[in-house]
């Protein structure tokens, strides 16, 4: 049995939903159960603006593995961003 684990973050973003592009003021990372794969629980990700009703959200649901995954790739862009000197 797992309890939810939920961190919610402040951010400055934009995310396209079914209406078109908003902009995104936070996420909202959790280790639940999943509504959409097919697992017992993942790490889901919403990305939103709470101000602007619930079109504007993004959600994403990933395996465990895949967002470690993830994380490296993101991390290992930046780091690249930064060695070439655009950060």
């Amino acid at each position: 049995m797992c309890t939810m684990i939920v961190r919610k973050i402040a951010l400055d973003g934009s995310g396209k939903g079914t209406s078109g592009w908003f902009s995104v003021n936070q996420a909202n990372v959790s280790y639940d159960h999943p509504f959409h794969i097919p697992q017992e629980h993942a790490l889901n990700i919403d990305f939103v603006n709470e101000g602007l009703g619930l079109d504007a959200r993004v959600a994403v649901e990933l395996s465990e593995h895949d967002a470690r995954e993830l994380v490296k790739a993101i991390l290992d862009v930046l780091d690249q961003a930064s060695d070439g000197g655009h950060l």
